[in-house]
């Protein structure tokens, strides 16, 4: 299988350490995402003059947009420790209620990737939400008792990349949800403004712009592609990142101007060269280019929907129009016809920049 792409690399020990090191540490801070930002600052303040804890708040969004570091700012705002932990760790009720009862009173409790929780966890979590209590079950059979445990007022945090898999009333009991979007480039600019001082980088504003345009929105994937920047600056005894410098290293990293990387471009010269645009199913096309379809699925397909350069019909996936010319095929008289166009089932193509894969924040 080839080696994962750079923007969707997982992170070593050292690259986590100098990501929380860039993580802003209030809202003040925090650059972008203004609506939600403005409407959590309001729910904080009033929590903080009732001398309450904060209601529950549920982030949802694609990964890498700061659902994890706005957990942070809210323990942080509230001058309140915070525990962390993930749906995927919390396979029995036995394993929250452990957490729960080892809670301090005004504890923030954050839960990354909370849909991925197990269902009797689940059941367990609406209690402790609503009236700050569990019921133990000791004994099993006829047997069995239940023990009521009082917890202390605390605040959950949920994370989601898939706020559509969340049941009903886990969602409803979250006090305040706030749906995190993609960067804007100049957005995007400021982050990497941010970083650049935090890691003592002389870097231009076309420099700026050249990161945050391959950066695909997302603030994580920018700070990333500006430590590969740097790594290329410091190797070729470069002081100041301008544009060129910027472009240099980041081809190198194959990483283009659009922000498609390797795993991107393949699958989408697949479909043009081995299937002529398509329609190929998804499994046919993970088998074209050495991987699994879970990876095509959820790290590329996400992105080049969202582009306008892969389109999902219930035929299968095609490459659209920018695609061809992207890569540099000329578009064959006849392939986007009106009939291939209307295989498109618009509700499908408009979950799929929502059905991300579950990743660390």
């Amino acid at each position: 299988m080839a080696e994962p792409s750079l923007v969707a690399a997982g992170e070593e020990p050292e690259e986590r350490a100098i990501e929380a090191a860039l993580r802003p540490k209030n809202l003040d801070d925090f650059v972008g995402q203004h609506r939600v930002r403005k409407q959590l600052s309001l729910v904080l303040q009033a929590s903080r003059m009732r001398g309450r804890t904060a209601d529950h708040v549920l982030f949802s969004g694609p990964p890498g947009l700061g659902k994890t570091t706005l957990a942070m700012i809210v323990a942080a705002e509230m001058n309140a420790p915070l525990r962390l932990s993930s749906g995927p760790a919390i396979q029995h009720a036995g394993d929250l209620a452990a957490i729960l009862s080892s809670l301090s009173e005004g504890e923030v409790l954050f839960l990354d990737e909370i849909h991925r929780m197990s269902r009797p966890a689940e059941e367990m979590l609406y209690m402790a939400m609503e009236d700050f209590r569990v019921d133990i079950v000791v004994g099993k059979g006829a047997g069995a008792t239940a023990i009521p445990l009082e917890l202390p007022p605390f605040t959950l945090v949920g994370a989601t990349t898939r706020a559509g898999l969340l049941p009903g009333p886990l969602r409803d009991r979250f006090g305040f949800t706030g749906h995190l979007e993609f960067y804007s480039v100049p957005e995007l600019e400021l982050v990497l403004r941010r970083s650049a001082g935090l890691l003592d980088l002389k870097v231009n504003s076309a420099g700026f712009a050249e990161i945050a345009g391959r950066s695909r929105g997302t603030p994580r994937i920018a700070n990333r592609l500006l430590r590969r920047v740097r790594d290329w600056a410091l190797v070729h005894g470069v002081e100041q990142i301008d544009a060129r410098t910027a472009s240099a290293a980041l081809d190198m990293y194959e990483v283009d101007k659009k922000g498609l990387d390797r795993l991107d471009r393949a699958v989408l010269d697949a479909l043009i060269t081995k299937f002529g645009g398509g329609p190929v199913g998804l499994s046919t096309l993970a088998i074209a280019v050495g991987e699994e379809t879970e990876t095509v699925e959820t790290v590329a397909e996400p992105f080049l929907v969202r582009e306008g350069l892969l389109g999902r019909t219930p035929r299968g996936r095609i490459a659209m129009a920018p695609a061809w010319t992207h890569l540099g095929y000329a578009i064959p008289s006849g392939v986007f016809a009106q009939e291939q166009l209307d295989l498109f089932e618009p509700e499908d193509a408009a979950s799929t920049a929502e059905d991300w894969a579950p990743e660390s924040q």
